[in-house]
């Protein structure tokens, strides 16, 4: 099944990819300069010149536009803002109705803003299913749907029969079906198509021009320094993710975790029809270690998720994105999933790394006294959450006091991590008692319990 798999992320691997803007060379000077070229950034340049049509706006990229996570995810484009409704109650309890309201809005925006700048990406408002595949996860299900109804969520609770009528798999026992909480999109596409956006509205591009410094300059702006040139703004974004922070307090903050992905042939119609899935949503299992997967506009099938795995000392590079151990599981767990497909082959193997907090969700803040803002942490769900992030910077850059900036997700922080050796130990230990906790019918282990007890809890 694996051995023709390409060791590229399907979503970039295109002969019709834009080709990257020229590097950086010489100074420049902007109003606003964002790094980053992946969602966050793209987004937050975008709606810079959404806001202000003369605002002198510039971008940066270290390497291409959608090269890193916002290239390489499973294209949900969910309206979650918390990394989910059980982690949002668990972290900002109250205002938890407001973050889903501000959410479902945000993803509306997302579409509006599609279909005016003619994106193709296939943006399609599918859904998302939830499957249980083991008894203890039904009662869970059942609990999240009374949570998500009282809070005006479009779901429904599925006993066995019917989320196999959804999807024939043998291995669901139940299931939860967000009608309208989640779009899927082909992510690539959706950067590339915001890319061309920001370029037609006048945002200058420059990429494989990593920013290896942020330094004061002269009138009360800041210096960005590249290899070859650097950017002079009166304003910064910074939306880097996990990569090299340019802020010393972001590292203790982010931990690198990489999540691996494959992707099946087109599937024919024979062998779509032996699985159904006419209504095309996004599914993830309810697991602990939990799979995510959905299909591509040729019928393919996208399968990833399961191991999280974190290295030591916030390592990063690019022989950790391929992890034939990982790509082995994956195969067997989808065999197991859909025995009907028996033999199908993956065309692609990929992996990459996501920027985890120990909250599970964005988190912001200042910096240069109040020219520079920042956003990171999106833990694996910041498709659809990015373009909050982005308002939320403008937010802060202005120093206006708004909706937004009075939630209690944006003034706080996460917990940081401890430095290594601990953060190995304590990531890694986390990571074994989750996977006990799937083994042993859900039931949490003494550190899983005193995490909970901290508000370090985390149940997917």
């Amino acid at each position: 099944m694996l051995a023709g798999a390409r060791p590229v992320p399907f979503w970039l691997d295109r002969p019709d990819a834009p080709e990257p803007a020229p590097p950086l060379e010489g100074s420049e000077q902007a109003d606003l300069a964002v790094i980053g070229g992946g969602f966050s950034g793209l987004w937050t340049a975008l709606l810079a010149k959404e806001r202000e049509p003369s605002a002198d706006v510039v971008l940066v990229e270290g390497r291409r536009v959608a090269w890193a996570g916002s290239g390489r995810n499973g294209g949900f484009c969910s309206a979650s803002l918390t990394h989910g409704l059980a982690n949002g109650i668990e972290r900002f309890g109250g205002e938890v109705a407001e973050l889903e309201r501000i959410g479902r809005e945000n993803l509306d925006a997302i579409e509006r803003a599609v279909a005016a700048y003619r994106i193709d990406c296939g943006f399609a408002r599918a859904g998302e299913l939830t499957v249980a595949t083991a008894p203890w996860q039904v009662a869970g299900l059942e609990r999240a749907a009374r949570v998500a109804r009282g809070l005006g969520a479009d779901v429904e609770l599925l006993d066995g029969p019917s989320a196999r009528a959804h999807l024939h798999s043998p291995a669901y026992l139940g299931g939860l079906w967000d009608r309208s909480g989640c779009a899927l999109v082909d992510p690539a596409r959706l950067a590339w198509g915001l890319r061309r956006a920001c370029l037609d509205a006048g945002v200058r591009i420059y990429e494989h021009s990593p920013v290896t410094s942020i330094g004061e300059g002269t009138q009360g702006r800041l210096s960005l320094a590249t290899p070859r040139g650097a950017v002079r703004a009166g304003r910064v974004a910074l939306a880097a993710g996990a990569f090299a922070p340019l802020l010393r307090r972001l590292r203790w903050y982010l931990a690198p975790v990489y999540d691996y992905a494959l992707m099946t042939r087109p599937l024919s119609a024979a062998e779509l029809g032996a699985i159904g899935w006419d209504r095309r949503q996004g599914v993830s299992d309810a697991g602990n270690q939990f799979h995510y997967y959905r299909l591509t506009d040729d019928n393919r099938i996208l399968w990833g998720g399961y191991d999280a795995v974190y290295h030591y000392g916030n390592a990063i590079a690019a022989r950790l994105d391929h992890r034939p151990a990982t790509f082995a599981t994956l195969a067997r767990h989808f065999a197991a999933t859909f025995p009907q497909l028996d033999g199908v082959e993956f065309s692609h193997r990929w992996g990459g790394v996501i920027d985890t907090c120990s909250r599970f969700c964005a988190f912001f803040g200042t910096a240069r006294r109040g020219r520079l803002a920042y956003v990171a942490g999106y833990t694996g769900l910041g498709v659809g959450a990015s373009r909050f992030g982005a308002n939320v910077m403008f937010d802060l850059l202005s120093g206006a006091r708004t909706e937004r900036t009075e939630l209690r997700l944006v003034r706080t922080r996460p917990l940081p991590f401890p430095p290594e050796p601990a953060r190995s130990a304590v990531i890694g230990l986390t990571r074994w008692s989750l996977a006990r906790a799937d083994q042993r019918d859900g039931r949490r282990n003494l550190w899983l319990r005193a995490l909970d007890r901290i508000g370090l809890g985390f149940d997917s």
